[in-house]
């Protein structure tokens, strides 16, 4: 018989993001960068400049993640808080050619960077001379080879700085486990100094839970996973074209390869931030599309690997995110620490059961209540009870 085929495993991937997300927002100067984030957040940034730099230091905001899970357990439960899922973002300042060196605000840019989970990259892809490019001209490529070497290039410093403390370590010799552990690490950390100097990123790449620990230490820019936002005027949008498109993907599957592109407009998500909800459904029915800002926050967190579960009652409903393969004392630690250190047992509904009978008494009378222990993996969409000891509930 031929051998069975071998289950292909699953990437272990880099970071650890759960349920206080945060998203950097990063690109040249002007590209479109502070615009977005008064669109996606509905908050003012004041004016955003139309010169380099308008942005100092880092904007902050949450943004609600859309759930229509939790719109419905709110409608079911009706509680007294409602307590959506959320992603932080951060509008971090323009970068520019040489930052990597101190050019512009450089340091305080990767400063930022490294601060954050994930990052979205914008890419200008439109025309207008009343917007000064600090480049001179619209060249999403340019650009994006711009930020791609200004990251590495920290990354090298960074990653060149930590070997040089890992060897102190190393030089004493011996056959300590210690030195032993920090020899492995070393080559790690010279491994990723290759790849960087060949021009690849440290995210793209598949590596061990050992090696993984090591590179989440530390905390190197081209780590982080990044989706491309491709910022289209207004009418190429709508029609869906744009000359740069396919020279952009061509780049992002050659230098960035399984990242994701998204093209929206942010000056159609500027003008609907503006309107009501009401009138910005209005105005993108007549239009004939969607708008991509609710895509561009759900793809970040399943770009993570994140899931969410629910606490419900008549006092709260909230969402709360963790890491897909999270098992149930870890998933209560997140609502406290407590609780994963004195968990006892899991009572679990699934989202589906409590919806179709209504409410919880039902799904237990159907015995579909069940209660989970210590190594129960939690699963996306998970309405949970967590028992604990001390008195924890």
């Amino acid at each position: 018989m031929p051998p069975k085929k071998q289950q292909e495993e699953k990437k272990i991937l880099l970071g650890r993001p759960g349920n206080n997300l945060k998203a950097g927002i990063v690109g040249l100067a002007n590209v479109g960068k502070s615009t977005f984030f008064q669109a996606i957040t509905r908050s003012p940034l004041g004016n955003p400049a139309n010169y380099p730099f308008a942005t100092i230091d880092p904007e902050e905001a949450r943004v609600i993640v859309p759930s229509a899970r939790f719109d419905k357990l709110c409608e079911l439960y009706k509680p007294a808080s409602e307590v959506p899922a959320h992603l932080t973002v951060y509008d971090i300042a323009g970068l520019t050619k040489g930052a990597s060196a101190g050019e512009g605000l450089g340091n305080a840019f990767l400063s930022h960077i490294r601060a954050v989970d994930s990052i979205y990259q914008v890419v200008r892809c439109f025309d207008d001379a009343e917007i000064i490019h600090i480049e001179g001209d619209v060249d999403p490529v340019r650009d994006l080879e711009i930020i791609n070497t200004e990251l590495r290039l920290k990354d090298i410093e960074f990653a060149e700085k930590h070997l040089e403390g890992v060897q102190k370590i190393t030089k004493r010799g011996g056959q300590s486990l210690e030195v032993k552990q920090k020899k492995e690490e070393a080559a790690l950390v010279e491994k990723i100094i290759e790849l960087l100097k060949d021009g690849q990123r440290v995210y793209n790449q598949s590596w061990s839970s050992k090696e993984v620990e090591v590179i989440n230490s530390m905390f190197l820019l081209t780590a982080k996973p990044c989706i491309f936002l491709i910022n289209l005027s207004e009418r190429d949008y709508i029609r869906k074209k744009n000359k740069h498109l396919l020279k952009i993907k061509e780049w992002v599957d050659k230098n960035s390869p399984g990242d994701l592109i998204i093209p929206f407009s942010v000056s159609l998500e500027e003008r609907l931030s503006h309107l009501s909800l009401e009138e910005a459904d209005e105005e993108l029915k007549n239009l004939g599309v969607e708008s991509a800002l609710p895509k561009i926050i759900t793809t970040m967190r399943q770009k993570l690997d994140l899931i969410s579960f629910f606490t419900s009652g008549p006092d709260e409903v909230r969402e709360w995110t963790i890491r897909r393969g999270t098992k149930a004392p870890q998933a209560a630690g997140v609502i406290h620490n407590d609780l994963m250190n004195t968990f006892i047992l899991a009572q679990v509904m699934k989202y589906e059961d409590l919806v179709e009978l209504k409410d919880e008494v039902a799904v237990k009378a159907a015995g579909k209540m069940q209660q989970k222990g210590k190594e129960y993996v939690v699963e996306d969409g998970d309405v949970i009870y967590f028992r604990a000891g001390a008195g924890k509930n």
